[in-house]
């Protein structure tokens, strides 16, 4: 085996592929490839493992150890040599097994009397499936021909596995993509539906994996990869002014699209008897092998482009391009590893839900899900590989959770839950045009977010009392240029009109952070929610602040005008900014155009520092409004990203609610309208909570008034009021257990 050559290698491949073909049950299956591989290679032993869990590796197969031990010898991920090479994904290649470091011995394997030992995961596009096995009495390091040709079996071997070509009643291995799986990720919009998997990338299925003339199968790679080259290049050309981080990807895609190596590393895969696109597969399983061990983020995302690269390359070589002709199931749900906003809106209102693989909580996407009030989940690990289009499949935004394929027990249950809700939701509907007066006679004011047109006709189907924030950047963040002044005085005028003289409370520009607009050199930050975003753009390049505000100035065309500066951490940024504002209000008086009937500037509170700002401030500004969700990431120190910590503080924590009565205390002092505007406000124990605290001015996404209004009829805030105090007076660390308790007391409406 040591000299062996490469036609003796792909001598093996169609040995394999022949046998597969064979009749038999999973077993037999494994029973014959394990004597197979170990002919071939000429080893005492051959051994196949495969995951039976997600922790656990069960002997399937062997030629050379004990049959007894089949199906009985079981190791952890990380136990012993085998359970290394599952855990490391990488090969072990000793010539003394025994003193290896991690070895494990098992004895009713009777593996004692063999020296040397070779190890390969079997692994498909980054998931774990087993690890392939031979070894020899003989002591010696196996040659790095007979390690590679080994993991060109182990490919094909996980191929088939995907294929479930070992699936029977004797073998370990479940039905791929037959069965119920839960997956967890984040929440990136609350909300339950049930439905139908939309794969917005779908899978691409290859089934040639051996083959039978090299030269031709090397030609096609090559074709291939030239193709993949010219596109990757027209590309550039077509985005000469997008933003670096755009270019930086294509720059990526163009230089492993000209790597020597890559290309070296598939025709090798080649020479050794896999088809072109077994491959082009068997280095994207390796990459994404590499990718789940590199901590740096540069990195990570350079292998992301690497894994992209070679899904565009498979989809060449297979004629398999993204239309396939499927048709769109009821009640889609779209499953993705990530998605822009512009491609997220073009499927507009058809969607149930949305899951991604990757995503955030505060990304484009989020924005437009909580528009087109649909649940999203974010950070769903694995969810790309495991489902298949028109898979029945739960999506629980509240959770975070997605069960794909689930079986009837949970579906009856969410379906019980989802008839809850919408019953829920025919009581909140009777309450649309009631005012959300509570018990004692407090008014509370129940305003939505908006940021796109298609948010506009929520207005009052929700009974919201007006726009307390629309979100101006999705109109700079979906072009590929930098709009026009006369393309967003249209939109803005068409938001007022929908709005039908209810106020709209415009914020102007907020950019940066994870907010980049494609035609804009974005700075390298190391931590760029707290770095040059937001209004801080806008006072250092007031070129595109003074165009907006003279957009939003037309738009308003003697109607009232309401704008609002994001991310004041000072009163000199504010005082400035207004300036700014008031400028343009003269400019435009001077050219003759209509000025607004009244207008307010107000300033959007998300840094603790402007808390504190001076008196002077409080009595400049015409309005606060919390930010919610940055104000709290900024309190406690902890990234709303990171799904370590974002859960970690709780909105109703007795020194957060402490704080936020400090800033009604300011406000109340200077006579400043104040209003809460986030997540939070739209949940109905939080906001109930913000009414007690003297926040009378709520902001939320459309979907939350009805809840939040049923909650506040039925309250009465001094009862909130008193409770908050007897926390603050007893030291206690959070609200939620006793005002949880206090709105159970209240029954339902």
């Amino acid at each position: 085996m040591q000299d062996r050559s490469e036609s003796e290698s792909r001598k093996l491949l169609r040995r394999l592929r022949d046998t597969l073909a064979e009749p038999g049950q999973g077993q037999e299956r494994l029973d014959r490839i394990t004597g197979l591989i170990a002919e071939s290679m000429l080893t005492d032993v051959c051994s196949i493992y495969l995951f039976r869990d997600r922790d656990t590796l069960e002997l399937c197969a062997t030629r050379g150890l004990n049959p007894e031990a089949v199906h009985r010898t079981r190791l952890r991920l990380g136990e012993g040599l085998v359970g290394r090479v599952a855990r490391t994904a990488t090969a072990v290649n000793t010539a003394d097994a025994p003193n290896e470091r991690g070895f494990r011995y098992m004895p009713e394997t009777g593996e004692e009397i063999y020296s040397s030992f070779l190890g390969v995961p079997i692994q498909r596009l980054g998931e774990k499936l087993g690890v392939l096995v031979v070894q020899s009495r003989e002591a010696r390091a196996y040659s790095d021909d007979e390690v590679y040709a080994l993991e060109v079996v182990a490919m094909v071997l996980a191929e088939m596995t995907e294929l479930g070509a070992f699936v029977s009643d004797d073998t370990p291995i479940a039905n791929p993509h037959k069965h119920p799986v839960m997956l967890r990720g984040g929440s990136g919009q609350e909300g339950t539906a049930e439905g139908h998997v939309w794969l917005h990338e779908p899978r691409v299925v290859v089934t040639n994996l051996v083959n039978d003339d090299p030269e031709a199968e090397t030609a096609r790679l090559r074709d291939a990869v030239e193709r993949l080259r010219v596109s990757v290049d027209d590309l550039l050309r077509l985005t000469a002014n997008a933003d670096k981080e755009q270019r930086e990807v294509l720059e990526a895609y163009r230089m492993f699209a000209k790597s020597r190596g890559w290309l070296r590393r598939m025709e090798q895969s080649i020479e050794s008897g896999l088809s072109a696109e077994a491959a082009v597969e068997k280095e994207q399983s390796e990459a994404r092998a590499r990718l789940q061990t590199v901590p740096d983020p540069y990195l990570r995302e350079r292998l992301h482009d690497l894994d992209d690269l070679s899904n565009r390359l498979l989809r060449i070589l297979t004629g398999q391009g993204s239309d396939t002709g499927a048709v769109m199931p009821d009640r889609p749900i779209l499953v993705a590893r990530n998605i822009g906003p512009g491609e997220l809106l073009e499927y507009g209102r058809k969607l149930r839900g949305v899951v991604l693989e990757e995503g955030s909580v505060g990304s484009h996407a989020a924005v437009v899900a909580r528009a087109l009030a649909i649940p999203l989940v974010v950070h769903c690990e694995a969810i790309t590989t495991e489902a298949l289009n028109g898979d029945p499949i739960i999506v629980d935004g509240n959770e975070g959770v997605v069960h794909l394929r689930p079986d009837e027990t949970v579906a009856a249950a969410f379906r019980d839950k989802i008839v809850m809700q919408t019953e829920a939701a025919a009581r909140y509907a009777a309450l649309r045009d009631l005012p959300a007066v509570a018990r004692c006679g407090t008014r509370v004011g129940l305003h939505m977010n908006a940021g796109i047109m298609a948010d506009l006709p929520s207005l009052k189907g929700s009974g919201a009392e007006g726009v307390g924030l629309f979100r101006t950047e999705l109109q700079f963040l979906l072009r590929n240029s930098m709009p026009r002044r006369s393309e967003l005085a249209a939109l803005y005028a068409r938001v007022l009109k929908a709005a039908d003289g209810k106020r709209v409370v415009f914020r102007t520009l907020d950019i940066g952070s994870d907010k980049v607009m494609p035609y804009m050199n974005r700075p390298e930050e190391p931590n760029p929610a707290m770095g040059w975003r937001a209004v801080r753009v806008g006072l250092d390049k007031p070129g595109v602040m003074r165009m907006q505000l003279q957009a939003l100035i037309r738009a308003a065309a003697g109607r009232s005008l309401t704008v609002m500066f994001p991310l004041i951490a000072e009163h000199s940024e504010f005082a400035s900014a207004r300036e700014i504002l008031l400028r343009e209000i003269e400019r435009e008086s001077h050219f003759g155009h209509p000025l607004p009937e009244t207008l307010e500037i107000g300033a959007m509170l998300e840094t603790p520092s402007l808390a504190f700002a001076p008196d002077s401030f409080f009595r400049q500004v015409d309005f606060v409004s919390i930010g919610g969700n940055d104000l709290k990431q900024f309190f406690f120190a902890a990234d709303r990203e990171n799904e370590l910590v974002r859960r970690r503080y709780d909105t109703l924590s007795v020194p957060f609610l402490s704080f936020l009565q400090h800033i009604v205390r300011r406000c109340q002092d200077a006579g400043t309208r104040l209003s809460f505007c986030g997540e939070d406000a739209g949940r109905p124990t939080e906001a109930l909570a913000f009414a007690g605290l003297g926040i009378h001015t709520l902001s939320m996404r459309p979907a939350a008034i009805g809840p939040v209004k049923d909650l506040i009829l039925r309250a009465d805030l001094g009862d909130v009021a008193a409770l908050i105090a007897e926390a603050q007076r007893d030291g206690r660390d959070s609200l939620r257990p006793a005002l949880e308790a206090y709105v159970r007391g209240l029954g339902r409406g």
